[in-house]
């Protein structure tokens, strides 16, 4: 039997099964998955710079939000790599590894319509998350 309260056990535990590699995720970004997977499609395997000159040309709304999010991570990695450098990938070498968007909730809104009658107007939000990666 283990030793010790159910919630230290849990901690321990998940600090084994903790995620090492900088990651960033936006969470509510007022955009649909569809229209967020469209570009994130086009930056998912390249690398930091490459992934920064797509976006910082792709005329989606969507874009300006995962440049932000994408230069989040990599400040995040750079500041990993300078806490403990041997165990954390180098800020140089990063590529975008896994980028993805989840639903999130969505917004019910009304818009009148003739004689009387309410369309449903659905305002969708996504949670989206980007994870680099060093290449090796």
């Amino acid at each position: 039997m283990a030793k010790g309260h159910r919630s230290k056990i849990k901690r321990e535990r998940n600090k084994l099964q903790r995620e090492t590699r900088p990651s960033a995720k936006l969470s509510y970004a007022r955009v649909s998955v569809q229209k967020a997977c469209f570009v994130l499609d086009a930056i998912r395997g390249k690398d930091v710079q490459t992934a920064l000159g797509i976006l910082e040309y792709n005329p989606r709304y969507a874009s300006r939000l995962i440049k932000k999010l994408l230069e989040s991570a990599r400040a995040n990695a750079e500041y990993l790599y300078a806490q403990d450098p041997s165990k954390y990938p180098n800020p140089e070498n990063l590529y975008v590894a896994e980028c993805y968007a989840n639903k999130g909730p969505t917004m019910k809104r009304i818009q009148p319509r003739a004689q009387g009658r309410a369309y449903r107007i659905e305002k969708r939000m996504s949670h989206i998350t980007v994870i680099l990666d060093e290449k090796k």
